[in-house]
């Protein structure tokens, strides 16, 4: 049950759902998701916590940026079944498209100017 508990925790707020809608296209790095949702890193790192422990999503480091993506091979038939359900659900939905067209601006600029720009907010 526990399982179901943080899967269904880490798809009860909007920011994260926006987040796995977000990683459908492939990895992105904290910068990049703390561009999209216009929060804090802080904040950004707290979601990124709760989906990761939920299983729904999994990260590499590489050098000094952490990368994102959803859960793939590895991950539980619960997880794999959650996101599934999730990202079916928000197909269509208004906010994921603007995101989508948002994260084709955001993914063109580089990872150093970007999180340049970001740490000098």
């Amino acid at each position: 049950m526990e399982e179901t508990l943080l899967i269904t925790k880490a798809l009860s707020d909007r920011m994260r759902l926006r987040i796995i809608s977000a990683l459908k296209g492939g990895e992105l790095c904290v910068c990049q998701v703390v561009e999209l949702l216009g929060l804090a890193p802080s904040t950004v790192s707290k979601h990124l916590h709760i989906l990761s422990a939920s299983g729904l999503i999994r990260s590499r480091k590489d050098n000094r940026w952490v990368y994102y993506m959803l859960a793939g091979k590895g991950s539980s038939k619960k997880a794999a079944s959650a996101l599934k359900w999730a990202l079916n659900a928000l197909s269509g939905d208004a906010s994921i498209i603007e995101d989508s067209q948002a994260l084709k601006k955001i993914t063109r600029v580089s990872r150093e100017a970007l999180c340049r720009t970001q740490e000098k907010r």
